[in-house]
């Protein structure tokens, strides 16, 4: 049996991610393991200690938020 290609299996790693990138997956694992790494706290209680494994685990279950300044949002209008 041969394991999926990374790129095949993309569109499952970001769950809110409409283009399935692997590279975008990549750039939000390594910035939150470096989040990790600084002292901050992981969403998920894991017997991992190693901040890229948890890092990763969390993208994929899409508890990571990331802004993407790519994709045009809808701005709000301001409150008065």
């Amino acid at each position: 049996m041969t394991e999926p290609n990374f790129r095949q299996t993309a569109a499952n790693i970001i769950p809110d991610d409409p283009e399935g990138s692997a590279y975008r997956f990549i750039i939000v694992a390594s910035k939150r393991a470096r989040q990790l790494q600084c002292g901050a706290h992981s969403f998920l209680t894991t017997t991992s200690k190693k901040p890229t494994v948890v890092a990763m685990e969390e993208v994929r279950r899409g508890l990571v938020q990331y802004d993407d300044p790519s994709i045009p949002r809808m701005e709000e209008p301001p409150v008065h």
